[in-house]
């Protein structure tokens, strides 16, 4: 997805941290966006950066799984082989919020499996 492809090369070029897909990568995302959180930045003026984030997440899913993105109506979703959908944009903007986890989600989607 272009989002998570927009994220990488966003957080390589601009914050200097290397993401690379793997499930370990989303301990650093969620570091990044509590680090956001705490700056007091309105999500208004975040959410294109959740959305690469959610996206990118979503990709560790589908590269890990086999999954697919499935979207309908302007949302995005990951559907795992068993069949369950994830939310990893919505997850981002929850763990924006104070009330999600990147690395978790994943943990959760890629044990489903």
């Amino acid at each position: 997805m272009r989002w998570a492809a927009d994220a990488v090369a966003t957080m390589r070029e601009g914050a200097r941290v290397r993401l690379d897909y793997s499930a370990t990568s989303l301990w650093r995302v969620d570091r990044m966006i509590e680090e956001i959180r705490r700056e007091g930045t309105p999500v208004e003026a975040v959410d294109g950066v959740l959305r690469g984030f959610g996206a990118y997440t979503g990709e560790v899913i589908v590269r890990r799984t086999g999954a697919e993105w499935w979207t309908t109506g302007g949302e995005h979703w990951v559907r795992t082989p068993d069949g369950r959908l994830w939310d990893p944009i919505e997850e981002a903007r929850r763990s924006f919020m104070g009330h999600g986890s990147l690395r978790l989600l994943c943990r959760d989607a890629t044990a489903a499996t």
